[in-house]
Order: C-alpha cells, then sequence, then structure tokens
C-alpha cells in the first residue's frame, strides 16, 4: 500500500502514468517551442508512447510481441500510429483496447484494409491532427540485395510528428535510404537496428549522420549490439539514449 501511494504521488507531480511507474517503463520528457512537455515513454521493441498537453498518443502497439503488454492499464489513446502490418508492429488487440469513440487511427493502406476503419496515408501524405500536431508520412523499405523481401519499397511508412514545433521522426522498419536526405531539422529520431530487417549500427550512424537530429533512439534493436551505435557518433553532438526497445 506505502508502495503504491508513492508511485501515486510521483505519477501527479511528474504526469507519468501510474502504469509506465509501476511497470518501470522509461520516460524522457522534452519542452516543445511553447514551452509544453512531451514525454516519451519506451514500452518495447516499436511500440512507443507519446504525451503532449493531455493527449495519448501510440505508436506500433502490440499485445503479444514479448514482454507482454497490458494496454488496458494505459488511458485509452487519442491518435493511433501504425507503421506497417508486420506482428511486431501491428496488433488488432492492442488497437482494439486502445480505442475508444474519436480515436484517430492512421496506418499504410495495408493495415488500413485489414483493420476496416482509420486513415490511410501513403509515402509522401500529410495530415493536421489536430492545431499544432502535424503528421506526415515518410518512405520506409529494405535497399539491400537479399533484403528487399522484408520491407518493400512503397508499402510501409516511417512517421514525422511534429508537435507544437518538437519534430520526431519515427523511422518505422528501414535502412538508410536516400530519402532521409530531405529529412530537415529533426529534434528526435527513432532509428531501427537490428540486420537482416532494418539496419546494421553502422547504417543507423550513418542515417544519424545525415538527418542530424539532437536526440537519437535506436530501437527495435532485439539482439543486436546497440552500444554500437553511441560508439560510432561519439564524435557528434548527438545525443545517443539506449532505451528498452529490445
Amino acid at each position: 500500500m506505502k508502495t503504491r501511494t508513492i508511485l501515486t504521488a510521483l505519477a501527479m507531480l511528474t504526469g507519468i502514468s501510474l502504469t509506465a511507474l509501476a511497470a518501470g517503463y522509461q520516460t524522457d520528457t522534452f519542452r516543445t517551442q511553447n514551452g509544453k512537455d512531451v514525454v516519451i515513454t519506451a514500452i518495447k521493441h516499436a511500440s512507443l508512447r507519446i504525451q503532449y498537453d493531455g493527449l495519448e498518443i501510440q505508436v506500433d502497439p502490440v499485445v503479444k510481441y514479448a514482454p507482454a503488454t497490458d494496454y488496458s492499464s494505459f488511458p485509452k489513446a487519442d491518435v493511433i500510429l501504425v507503421t506497417h502490418e508486420h506482428f511486431d508492429h501491428f496488433d488488432r488487440d492492442a488497437i482494439t483496447v486502445l480505442k475508444r469513440d474519436g480515436t484517430q487511427v492512421f496506418a499504410n493502406p495495408a493495415v488500413q484494409k485489414m483493420l476496416g476503419f482509420g486513415t490511410a496515408l501513403t509515402n509522401g501524405e500529410s495530415r493536421e491532427i489536430m492545431k499544432g500536431i502535424k503528421l506526415d508520412a515518410v518512405p520506409a523499405y529494405n535497399i539491400t540485395s537479399g533484403r528487399t523481401q522484408f520491407h518493400p519499397k512503397g508499402r510501409d511508412n516511417g512517421y514525422v510528428l511534429t508537435i507544437d514545433g518538437l519534430r520526431l521522426y519515427i523511422a518505422g522498419d528501414t535502412e538508410d535510404i536516400p530519402e532521409m536526405v530531405a529529412l530537415k531539422d529533426i529534434d528526435i529520431a527513432f532509428l531501427p537496428c537490428n540486420q537482416p530487417y532494418t539496419m546494421t549500427p553502422e547504417q543507423v550512424a550513418k542515417a544519424a549522420r545525415t538527418i542530424k537530429p539532437k536526440v537519437l533512439f535506436p530501437y527495435h534493436y532485439s539482439q543486436t549490439p546497440v552500444w554500437r551505435v553511441a560508439e560510432l557518433l561519439a564524435d557528434t553532438s548527438i545525443d545517443v539514449r539506449i532505451r528498452n526497445y529490445q
């Protein structure tokens, strides 16, 4: 009882949910141009939660991919983003649990078709989710010979989410594709790091040097030695943060 009381007090003081505290999820807080907080919770692998000004945004929520996640213990989502249809990114059960009347679901066309609801975005399309929040769907695909079948060009999405001027790049499953050159003024980047499906640490470092984010979260890394990314970028000003995105 005493422990729960302490956790509740911490949640009230920090604005982080009791669920996140109790489960030991790692969080990072960033400030927007108008002084509001954006809190990012590392749930697992490719799944993350973004909180901003009372809004709940869930990215690639998945229940069963280890460790199993009880999404019923999270608040209902205002926005759900799905990058593509692979089992470690798309889970109808998780979406069902998080969805309420008015929840906006954005996904690549294949996922939108599977769900039968939500908004399909193709590479290059944009939406204003609400005042001060813009979503851009960007390419995510493999380019290395022998890997292109995993994520073919044009099928899947990465996302650039702009929240009150703070720009987050959530890459989805991709390699260091040429289109990354066009990504400008990225504050926070989530880049996948597990071969052969996405990038090697060397590719992540190359992509980061192209994008030049202020903060980099290598994610979707499974058993890849992700600490190598920090080593490879030690000569840059990029703040590499390793969180629980196995």
